[in-house]
């Protein structure tokens, strides 16, 4: 070996030990994963086990992710991973322009819901006047199929990358989904007869799962997940959805919570109609997608039979 070629081995050396908020594959032995969100990154984890560092650059559950603004060191994380999950859908848009190398192996989310579901009769609204369509949602981690199928193809991703490990991944992944059918087989129906309201629409699938019929508005779930003011008269029916009891559930999603929200869910609890609240990623504490998923479903079920 010639003398340039130890200088140009050591520079690179030194070069990877240098990496700031990343810690390159080769210091651990792990293959370095990054998630858009710790929901995601929760489910990769799941399948790699020990043989996966992950980190999810959403991880705050009193973030609101729609605002979410990346950083340089985020930048910096998924130049450095091996692979990256991410939902897609429109739905962290900030994540899929990050991503620059070409190297880098990618799981998105919703394309996978799509390829899951291609040719299944849409349960959703036709665009409405304004071209809203109602039969896109973008909230992917709500649908069990999806989640399996992102593990699956998360299994295979990481396979490519350690093959060795292979066996490993592919149990962990079947697993998962025998996990993840256990709550598919729990949820499915429970719901025939009843009718949700919903403070923003993140639970979509799950609630097609159980069978209920979700009467909210639709001017009031576009304006609360665009962020502009409800207009008079979807407030006012979603008001009288509650006040009235003319829902069985109120679904709230506790991350995206403004004055219009907290005040349903106060005219719910004196209404006595139960109110579930549901996420966008993983509580403080809470590490394992089952775990957190498994609790929210739990909460539904106990609604729709009250």
């Amino acid at each position: 070996m010639t003398l340039r070629n130890v200088l140009v081995g050591a520079l690179a050396v030194a070069s990877l030990t240098a990496c700031g908020t990343s810690t390159p594959a080769a210091d651990n032995g792990k293959i370095q994963v990054v998630a858009s969100t710790n929901v995601w990154g929760s489910v990769v984890k799941a399948v790699g086990g020990d043989d996966v560092e992950v980190k999810a650059l959403l991880d705050d559950p009193s973030a609101d992710p729609h605002s979410y603004e990346s950083k340089p060191a985020d930048a910096a994380l998924v130049k450095d991973a091996k692979l990256v999950v991410f939902n897609g859908g429109g739905y962290d848009d900030f994540f899929a322009k990050l991503i620059t190398n070409d190297a880098t192996k990618k799981v998105e989310a919703f394309p996978l819901r799509e390829h899951d579901h291609a040719g299944e009769p849409s349960t959703s609204a036709a665009p409405d006047a304004d071209g809203h369509d109602h039969s896109v949602n973008e909230h992917v981690w709500y649908d069990l199929h999806t989640v399996q199928a992102v593990a699956q193809a998360a299994a295979t991703e990481l396979a490519a990358i350690a093959p060795d490990k292979k066996a490993a991944f592919e149990k962990n992944s079947a697993d998962f989904a025998a996990k993840l059918e256990e709550l598919e087989k729990k949820v499915d129906g429970i719901g025939a007869g009843k009718k949700v309201a919903s403070t923003e629409p993140i639970a979509h699938y799950l609630l097609d799962e159980t069978g209920a019929e979700d009467v909210t508005p639709e001017e009031f779930s576009k304006a609360i997940e665009e962020e502009s003011d409800v207009p008079a008269a979807a407030l006012a029916s979603m008001n009288q959805l509650v006040e009235g009891k003319q829902v069985n559930v109120l679904v709230n999603n506790t991350q995206t919570e403004n004055q219009v929200t907290k005040g349903l869910v106060d005219k719910a609890k004196s209404a006595g109609v139960p109110v579930v609240a549901v996420t966008e990623t993983l509580p403080e504490g809470v590490t394992g997608y089952l775990d957190w998923m498994s609790k929210q479903v739990d909460a539904l079920s106990q609604a729709l039979k009250a």
